[in-house]
């Protein structure tokens, strides 16, 4: 955590001629969000054991390798572990996670490159699914993200069938607020599975802004505007009719005449998979279709950033200090060797901590220049230490 938080402060001081200025608050805020990123979407998969041997893994992080697999070729993905085993320092493709693949790493794409993890594999992984993410293009646009020529601020969004990633401006509609909450369909998906625009229009995010919400009908909150959502029985009854052989809720849906304009992507809210109707027919329609995930909540982005935090969790409650820089260095000295760092160290945290306390208290923001004093003071007193022939434990 400290060497995270002081790099920042270097970062800050390169930043430019004027003087960068930033809150304490700001520091660690940003620091726990990073941190709590890179849990949920690296925690879930395995950063020491390629993931060939678990098959075609439900989730999990990917990446393209363009320095082996480069555009022209074949697409292929690697594992979170082959990512950092068998292709350090070469141009890797972030793909975030996708479902149901199985690592390509050392197969025939690759050529005469082998897995140092996990050579024995088959030539090719058919039921792997591929697009133009693995060159590291996205979006109906074609483009790289970042892309050096798009100087248009926008924010990228995955649809959750294609798992392609969108410019919001070219989504074919508005992004509505708390997006993150959310998950996306493209257009192209929902013309590729039409019977989900029959739940689209009850119980999809609205696609028409209202002013005012109206009596009845829920508040929904549209890029600020409010709109009208009407709260229908299955919203608000719960699921107890999934599964039922009763009737068909999609059936249903659609002879009640409700409908929405067949255009731009969807959003669709918190557990709006829990609404889906789970009869013998749609099962079969949604098979055919290939969306059978879609009735799995465990297939959500959001189920495997809640398995990857737990899993770093436990992994912390249960001892896991080795994987710590600190701890890792002190393994490799003796006793007397640790207790000198461990003093070393907890002086200089306990210091920078009553440092910035001072800073937070009179509600003043940190500055290059101080993280920079601070350092300088250390280093005075060090010498003053080293030359009086003293040496200092507390």
């Amino acid at each position: 955590q400290l060497s995270s938080f002081v790099t920042r402060f270097v970062m800050a001081a390169n930043d430019g001629e004027e003087e960068a200025t930033v809150s304490l608050v700001d520091v660690l805020e940003e620091d726990e969000e990073l941190e709590n990123e890179a849990s949920a979407v690296l925690g879930g998969s395995d950063s020491e054991k390629c993931s060939y041997p678990e098959g075609y893994v439900k989730r999990q992080a990917l990446y393209a390798c363009n320095t082996c697999t480069p555009k022209g070729g074949e697409p292929a993905g690697i594992c979170l572990a082959c990512s950092y085993k068998c292709h350090e320092g070469h141009d890797l493709f972030e793909l975030y996670t996708k479902r149901n693949f199985r690592c390509d790493c050392g197969n025939d794409k690759f050529g005469e490159m082998e897995c140092k993890l996990f050579a024995d594999k088959e030539k090719v992984n058919s039921g792997n699914k591929y697009s133009h993410n693995f060159f590291g293009l996205y979006c109906t646009c074609d483009r790289p993200y970042p892309d050096p020529e798009d100087e248009v601020p926008d924010e990228m969004i995955q649809c959750i069938v294609c798992e392609d990633w969108f410019h919001g401006r070219h989504l074919g509609c508005v992004v509505p607020d708390c997006v993150e909450l959310q998950e996306m369909i493209c257009e192209s998906c929902m013309n590729k599975t039409p019977f989900l625009w029959n739940y689209a229009a009850h119980i999809a995010v609205p696609a028409i802004t209202k002013v005012s919400p109206c009596k009845g009908e829920e508040d929904v909150k549209v890029n600020g505007t409010s709109a009208c959502k009407r709260k229908h029985p299955e919203e608000t009854e719960g699921s107890s009719e999934e599964g039922s052989c009763s009737g068909c809720r999609l059936r249903e849906m659609k002879s009640s005449g409700k409908s929405r304009t067949l255009q731009g992507a969807v959003f669709w809210p918190s557990a709006w998979r829990t609404k889906l109707c789970t009869c013998t027919d749609c099962k079969v329609l949604y098979a055919d279709a290939g969306v059978s995930f879609l009735t799995d909540e465990m297939d959500t982005v959001l189920a495997y950033e809640n398995k990857g935090k737990s899993t770093e969790q436990a992994e912390q409650a249960g001892g896991a200090e080795g994987r710590d820089p600190l701890m890792s260095a002190l393994n490799n000295l003796n006793r007397v060797q640790q207790l000198e760092i461990i003093h070393e160290y907890n002086d200089m945290k306990t210091e920078l901590k009553d440092y910035l306390q001072r800073f937070a208290a009179e509600g003043k923001v940190v500055t290059p220049e101080d993280i920079r004093q601070f350092f300088e003071q250390q280093q005075s007193r060090k010498r003053r230490r080293a030359n009086a022939g003293q040496y200092y434990c507390s």
